[in-house]
This record gives C-alpha cells, sequence and structure tokens, in this order.
C-alpha cells in the first residue's frame, strides 16, 4: 500500500489522532490529509503534470511533512533544498533539477537574492512566514482535489547528494521506493500508532524522512518535530511530550551526554534510542545504556540510493558487537564483492552492494552514474566493508574519500574546487581527521604559489562564501608540496599518517 493510501486510511479509521506535534501546535490525521489533498490541489489548478518538480526549502515543521504528502497525492517530485547550503550551491540544484515551483521559508529570502534569474524562473513561489501563502493554500476549504493516479514507478522525491564529481546528483526515489522503505524500517524497528517519535535532525535528508516520519506514519504514529537540534530544548520535550522513539547522529548524542539534565530526565515512554549517519563510538553506546538500561539502542546503516536502508544493529548487539552496522534488513540482500562483482569469503574486506526494492530508480538526467551505481539490480555503495562469521556487517573505509562531519556527508572534491578557486592557491588536498564531537571534521592541504602569500583565515573566509558551513575546513595547513605517486595521483593516506 503507497505511504497516501495509508495515510488515507488512517484518516478514516482514526481521524481525530494527533499526526504531528510542532511547537504547540497538534494537527490530527483527518486535518493533515485534507491540507496535502488542498496543496496538492492547488498545483492541480494551476496545471501541473506527473513528476514535475516541486522545490521545498523549509526549516523542520509540519509543514513539510504536508508538502511531501501533497506531492505524493499529486503524482509530483518532492525536492528537498538542503537549508545549510550557500546561494551558489542551491543555484546549481534548483538549475539542474529544473524545479517548476519553490515552496521557501521567508527567513531564506536574502540567499535567493543573491540567485535573481533563478528565482525568477519559477511558475510559483509559495511562502512560510512573514505574508504566508502556503498556510493559506493548505487550509482553504474552496480548493478541490482530483484523484491521481501514482504508479509504483512514479517518481516521487528527489535527494540531491553530493558526488565524488564535485556536483551532487539527484537521486530519484520511486513511490515503490518510499513504501518499501516504510514497510522494511516498520519491520526492523517495530514501529506501533502508539510511538511518538521525536525529530531534530533535517527533514530534507533521507534518513530523517524516510527511517522516522513516512515508516512511523504508516505504522500509524506521531510525529514530534523540532525545528532544528538544541540539547537543552531536545531534553524538555523528550520528557514533555512522552517521545517513545528518539533518533540523533553520534555528535548529538555525545552533546546530550555532556549536558547535565540528560541524566535526570524521566523517560517513563522513552523505548528506543536510534543512530546512525556515522559510527557510534562505543562509549558513547556505553554511557546510553548504562543512564537508561531499560530503553533499547539500534543503529542504522544505509545511503540516499537506497532510501535509505541497508542494515542495522539491534540492542542485543550493540555492545557485544562493537563498530558493526548489524545485518541486512527485511527484505534486502548486502554483499560484500571484489571487482569482478563476485562475494568475499567472511573477513575480507570489498564493496558493499546492496539489493532490493529499496534501491533508487537512478540519478537525474545523470545516465552515466546510474549505470556506475546499479550493476545487475545491485547498488554499489562505494564503502568497502567484510561480513564477520555471524553475518554481522562492518565498514572499513570509503572508496570514495567521503567525510561525515557530524551525520553530514562532505566530499573531498568538492571542497578542493573551491579552494583551487583562490587565486593565490596552487594545489590543495581535502581530507577527515577526528573530531571528538562530529566524528571528522575536513582539513585541508595547501601549496601556496611562488611570490604569493595566504593565510589560514584567508582560505576559510573565500570558502565560507562558497560552501556549507559543515563542508568547511576546519584546518589548513600549508605545505611546500602534496605527496603524489608515479602517475602523479596526491597520496591521501600520507596525508593522514
Amino acid at each position: 500500500m503507497l505511504v497516501t493510501e495509508k495515510l488515507a486510511v488512517h484518516s478514516k479509521q482514526q481521524p481525530e489522532k494527533i499526526i504531528t506535534s510542532f511547537e504547540g501546535k497538534n494537527t490530527s490525521y483527518s486535518e493533515f490529509y485534507e491540507q496535502a489533498k488542498r496543496l496538492a490541489g492547488y498545483f492541480q489548478a494551476k496545471g501541473y503534470q506527473k513528476e514535475d518538480i516541486i522545490a521545498v526549502y523549509l526549516h523542520n515543521s509540519d509543514l513539510f511533512l504536508v508538502c511531501y504528502y501533497a506531492c505524493q497525492l499529486g503524482g509530483f517530485s518532492l525536492l528537498p533544498v538542503n537549508t545549510k547550503l550557500t546561494a551558489p550551491e542551491i543555484n546549481y540544484i534548483l538549475t539542474h533539477s529544473e524545479a517548476k515551483a519553490l515552496i521557501y521559508d521567508v527567513r531564506f529570502t536574502d540567499v535567493l537574492r543573491e540567485i535573481p534569474d533563478t528565482f525568477a524562473k519559477f511558475q510559483d513561489t509559495l511562502l512560510v512566514g512573514g505574508e504566508d501563502t502556503l498556510p493559506t493554500i493548505v487550509n482553504d476549504e474552496s480548493i478541490t482535489f482530483k484523484e491521481t493516479q501514482v504508479d509504483q514507478n512514479d517518481t516521487t522525491v528527489i535527494f540531491y547528494t553530493s558526488g565524488t564529481t564535485g556536483k551532487p546528483k539527484g537521486v530519484m526515489l520511486s513511490a515503490g521506493n518510499v513504501e518499501a522503505a516504510a514497510e522494511i524500517w516498520g519491520e526492523a524497528v517495530g514501529y506501533e500508532s502508539t510511538d511518538r517519535i521525536h525529530i531534530v535532525t533535517p527533514l530534507f535528508h533521507c534518513a530523517a524522512s524516510h527511517v522516522f516520519c513516512i515508516p512511523g506514519i504508516y505504522a500509524g504514529g506521531t510525529i514530534v518535530i523540532e525545528e532544528a537540534f538544541s540539547p537543552e530544548k531536545a531534553l524538555e520535550t523528550m520528557e514533555k511530550e512522552d517521545v517513545t522513539i528518539f533518533f540523533g547522529v553520534p555528535a548529538m548524542y555525545m552533546i546530550l551526554l555532556n549536558t547535565p539534565k540528560m541524566a535526570e530526565l524521566k523517560l517513563n515512554h522513552l523505548r528506543l534510542f536510534a543512530y546512525g549517519a556515522a559510527p557510534m563510538p562505543f562509549e558513547l553506546v556505553r554511557k546510553v545504556k548504562s543512564l537508561y538500561p531499560n530503553v533499547k539502542v539500534q543503529n542504522l546503516y544505509g545511503q540516499t540510493e537506497n532510501s535509505p536502508a541497508a542494515t542495522t544493529l539491534k540492542d542485543h548487539h550493540a555492545l557485544e558487537k562493537v563498530g558493526s552496522v548489524g545485518e541486512a534488513l527485511p527484505h534486502t540482500e548486502v554483499r560484500v564483492v571484489d571487482e569482478f562483482g563476485d562475494s568475499l569469503p567472511v573477513g575480507q574486506v570489498g564493496e558493499i552492494v546492496v539489493k532490493g526494492p529499496q534501491v533508487m530508480k537512478g540519478y537525474l538526467k545523470n545516465e552515466e552514474a546510474t549505470i556506475q551505481a546499479i550493476q545487475n539490480g545491485w547498488l554499489y555503495s562505494g564503502d568497502l566493508g567484510r561480513f564477520d562469521k555471524d553475518g554481522l556487517l562492518y565498514i572499513v573505509d570509503r572508496k570514495k574519500d567521503m567525510i561525515i562531519r557530524g551525520g553530514e556527508n562532505v566530499y573531498p572534491v568538492e571542497v578542493e574546487e573551491v579552494l583551487y578557486e583562490i587565486p593565490e592557491v596552487l594545489e590543495a588536498a581535502v581530507i577527515g581527521v577526528p573530531h571528538p564531537v562530529y566524528g571528522e571534521v575536513p582539513k585541508a592541504y595547501v601549496v601556496i604559489k611562488k611570490g604569493q602569500s595566504l593565510s589560514e583565515e584567508d582560505v576559510i573566509t573565500f570558502s565560507s562564501k562558497r560552501l556549507a558551513k559543515y563542508k568547511l575546513p576546519a584546518e589548513v595547513e600549508i605545505i611546500d608540496t602534496l605527496p603524489r605517486n608515479a602517475s602523479g595521483k596526491v597520496l591521501k593516506n600520507a596525508l593522514r599518517v
């Protein structure tokens, strides 16, 4: 059953049940469903066709999820925009996707003013905040919605994720992919209609949406949303809202565990601390388990390209299988293969490949990258891993040198391209270095042109105008030359020593 069909069922069977709680505002299943239908009906009346792309540039809110379901209902493709990106980064995504409409928060107006030509091309722009247009539309009872036949293969959401070429790629997920993710995570986490799922991570990321919100609603539960992560507010909400499931990246758990209030909470309803997006240090898991022995923990591993759903490490293995990302999820096959695509024996390291109904359709307008990523139905993750004798997966390294900073993906090539724009820079290389809170952060090695001068502050100042804050090098080291092999390739392993 498609996620919109499930929503329709719930709106009839439990119309007064709360579906979202946001900043003191509760919305029932029936109200939410009607709001989503009105927004879908609005775009239908404007003449939008199936798979037309509608960009959503919003902070976390209940309206974000209304937009998500409205696009699914109308057969349109939702494009969540990362709110941490700079104007040039957003400009590329909006231009490449050819999005026809934009729903945005008034607080992002200054960013959009930096790309006036792109902003002017939209057929429709709907505002949240200030002189609201979106809330008016979703509450306009005069708007009618025409039932739309949505096929399993229709593209219903597109998440842009950075690529090793330095340019983001649009991951196309179908209605069938989203349905599969809802069912897979529903089974793996054991979602129930009594769950109250606490969301503090960005909804523009696939994890918050497809591992928690959509599966939680699929089960008939309640989503407790916060606009952004604040440790004090998160802990207060966790207790006040009778949260049953909390999800955070390891950096968030590090911050929470260093907040005195964490040890004083009365979490009588909480049943699960979920974590993912980066490895969780053993000591963090141990401390969480020590503070709340009756609350289970669960690690989640996947990529946007698989909705994201690959493996999970459940509570009974949390302290026993340190560093593992667990076993394959329901309805999912996971293998570790060599360069020829042949499965490797236990203990040997190879590339992790994933197969299942949640694997993406492909990359938007990028057939070559799609062919490289999906071979014979298997998604090649780019991650290197190994299985142990119990069938549990361990990630050993990242084939593509990706850096995960506090759950955010940072690709060195993307940062390096910006560094090469600095007139004084001759060469540049970026690697990930350990960080006590974020897990790892980017570090830049820069070679300056002869006769020129450049400081670390100069590099950061220049980059900050072109890169999101989380992509900025946390450290810049000026060196004479970059280490290279005989063919001229930069030896990043030598830089990591």
